[in-house]
Formats: C-alpha cells, sequence, structure tokens
C-alpha cells in the first residue's frame, strides 16, 4: 500500500516542484489550520505538523510567521476545503483537493481541466471505494532506530505499515485517518526528527496502463496541478 505509493508517486510524477507552488499550498494549509484551532503550535498540533513540513521544504522562517499573523487577522481570505472526484481518460480515478475562496470559480476549472482532457467530473463520494485516506509520517533514520521495534511499538497508536526508503533516508510510517494526532504525539514525545506529516488518499487498486495512455493522464494531472486552487491530486494509475 504506501511502500507501493511512495514508489508510483516518484517514479510518475513531480509533486509541487515549483517552489512557489509549494510555498502557497502551505500557506492555505496554515490559514485553514490557524483558523480552526488557533495561531499557538505549542497548542496546534496540526500547526506544529505543517511546520515540520514546512521547514522540510526550506520554506524561510518569516514566511510562516507571516502567513500565521496573515491567518489571525480578519483580513483573511475564508478559504474553503473541498473534494472533487472524476475518471480521467482509460478509466483512471482522479481525485481533486482543492483550497479556494471561490467555489463557483475552482469547479468551473476543475470541469474544464477534465472536460478538455477527456476526462469527466462526477459526484462526491463516488470514489470512496477506490481510495483510503491515511495519516503520514516521515521521520529521518537513524542508527538508532530500529525499524521492527517502532512498527511493534506504533500498532498500538493506529499505525499499519512502516518501510524505510533508502534513497532519502527516511522512515515512512503509514496509519489510519483517525490516529494523527496519536502517531504524531508518539514521534514528538519519543524525540524523533519529523520530516513530513500529512494526510494522503491511497488508492486500494490501481490501473496498468501502456506508455502512450499514461501519456493522456499525464496531462490532466498536469493540468490540475498547476491550478492555484488545487492542493493535492491523487489517482490510481499503476
Amino acid at each position: 500500500m504506501g511502500r507501493a505509493f511512495e514508489f508510483r508517486k516518484a517514479r510518475k510524477f513531480k509533486r509541487w516542484g515549483q517552489m512557489a507552488k509549494t510555498f502557497t499550498k502551505i500557506g492555505k494549509d496554515i490559514a485553514i489550520c490557524v483558523k480552526a484551532a488557533g495561531p499557538d503550535p505549542n497548542s496546534n498540533s496540526r500547526l506544529r505538523a505543517i511546520i515540520q513540513n514546512a521547514k522540510a521544504v526550506n520554506m524561510p522562517k518569516v514566511n510562516v510567521e507571516n502567513a500565521i499573523k496573515r491567518a489571525s487577522s480578519k483580513d483573511q481570505e475564508d478559504f474553503k476545503e473541498i473534494v472533487y472526484e472524476g475518471y480521467a481518460q482509460h478509466g483512471v480515478a482522479v481525485l481533486v483537493e482543492c483550497t479556494t475562496d471561490n467555489t463557483n470559480r475552482s469547479i468551473a476549472n476543475i470541469r474544464s481541466h477534465f472536460t478538455k482532457c477527456g476526462g469527466t467530473v462526477g459526484t462526491s463520494g463516488m470514489l470512496d471505494f477506490i481510495f483510503e485516506r491515511k495519516s503520514v509520517f516521515k521521520i529521518t533514520k537513524t542508527d538508532a532506530i530500529d525499524i521492527e521495534e517502532l512498527e511493534f511499538e506504533l500498532i498500538d497508536f493506529g499505525a499499519d505499515e512502516i518501510f524505510y526508503d533508502l534513497e532519502t533516508n527516511l522512515v515512512n510510517i503509514y496509519g489510519e485517518f483517525t490516529a494523527f494526532g496519536a502517531i504524531q504525539k508518539f514521534l514528538e514525545e519519543k524525540g524523533y526528527e519529523l520530516q513530513g506529516a500529512d494526510f494522503e488518499r491511497i488508492p486500494n487498486d490501481t490501473k496498468e496502463l501502456t506508455e502512450e495512455q499514461m501519456a493522456d493522464v499525464e496531462k490532466l494531472i498536469e493540468r490540475l496541478e498547476e491550478d492555484d486552487d488545487v492542493q493535492n491530486v491523487y489517482h490510481n494509475m499503476g
């Protein structure tokens, strides 16, 4: 599940390759998080995780601080999180997470992207049977970390898959969506170096395509990822 997903993600697509796009995404995450639970990372565990994500991509500290200040002010846009679901060409399921201050603009743009690339937008919840939402954490691997022992400990906190990525030197931890807070607390209390913490949607099954078919789907994925309102794009292309 997680191991195969990480490999496919790295092999097929560049996710948030542009630095400015990445910073904008994190800024929106901060805005929603602060509005929901306050600007103090000591009491807002989700904000702590987002700040760690910002550090991992070298987002300047001043940018993070300014984003928190803006989110705390009355002038901050009222962002909404919306999920759009549909199918690309060749029956590939595509799920799009948006953060927007204008839902009419977002849905119009998303429909346009799908239509121009030969896909269709469907109804909310239609892909629930394909994608499973997971908590995902990444910590730096050190000599002191025993993967099997760590996995044994984390099972009690809702983790269901742990593996080491030699290329990145990170330990990837996948857990239930509802286990985010428990896993984060465990990792923080144990002093592990957190390099990323987020939610991802993992496909339960994948579709194998030819190179030509993959190119058709990639056109839609790229269009969606370039959209300013889009935070994440998930698919079940193998």
